[in-house]
């Protein structure tokens, strides 16, 4: 391969990233519903729970994501 083309990347690969994204979007949608939720439950005037549950979604995600694609990355290598 010639030092100027970019490797292209299989479908695979693509759809994979393209689920996470999907999968994503879905949590946060529910962290944020679910928050919601219990905030109302427990008539609370800050939305405590609205807040923190999909920024504790959205961590475990990015550490889910950064764990996936640098152990391919280091299969990849062998």
């Amino acid at each position: 391969m010639n030092r100027l083309q970019k490797p292209t990347k299989s479908p695979n690969e693509l759809m994979r990233y393209a689920g996470w994204g999907t999968q994503l979007f879905v949590m946060l949608g529910l962290g944020v519903y679910g928050g919601y939720q219990a905030d109302k439950f427990l008539e609370l005037r800050l939305p405590l729970f609205t807040l923190l549950i999909p920024f504790i979604i959205l961590l475990v995600m990015i550490i889910q994501l950064i764990k996936n694609t640098s152990k391919r990355k280091s299969e990849h290598d062998k």
